[in-house]
């Protein structure tokens, strides 16, 4: 039984950025919202010192993940221009394809942790109610 593909980037934010983090993610959301109808979930959450951001993204599929890192990657160079330090690790549920790998290794460099638990066991996904 194949499951939803998940990610989760967590990033460490420049000094003093969050602030700047918490007004651009409004803006980034919509966009992805508006532009990628099969995206299932698009997160952002801030840990309690302010100083690292987590990206929870649950996809249908890797496709659905490649499509969303073409269509994000302007965002994501404002964010690193502008927010986000470095990603510190990241962690993917599912099996993502060769050209997700490859766009991970590109966007984060090399050093960055990355888990990837290939074999899913079982669960459901709810879709949102009222």
């Amino acid at each position: 039984m194949a499951g939803p593909f998940i990610f989760i980037a967590t990033n460490r934010l420049k000094p003093g950025k969050l602030e700047a983090e918490r007004r651009r993610v409004p803006e980034l959301c919509d966009f992805i919202e508006a532009n990628e109808p099969r995206l299932i979930a698009f997160n952002e959450y801030a840990s309690e010192d302010g100083r690292e951001v987590a990206v929870v993204q649950v996809h249908p599929d890797a496709e659905s993940m490649e499509f969303h890192m073409g269509i994000v990657a302007e965002h994501a160079a404002r964010a690193y221009a502008e927010t986000l330090e470095s990603t510190a690790s990241i962690q993917v549920f599912g099996t993502p394809s060769e050209t997700v790998l490859a766009m991970l290794s590109h966007h984060t460099g090399a050093g960055v942790p990355l888990t990837v638990r290939r074999h899913h066991l079982g669960g459901f996904t709810r879709a949102a109610t009222g």
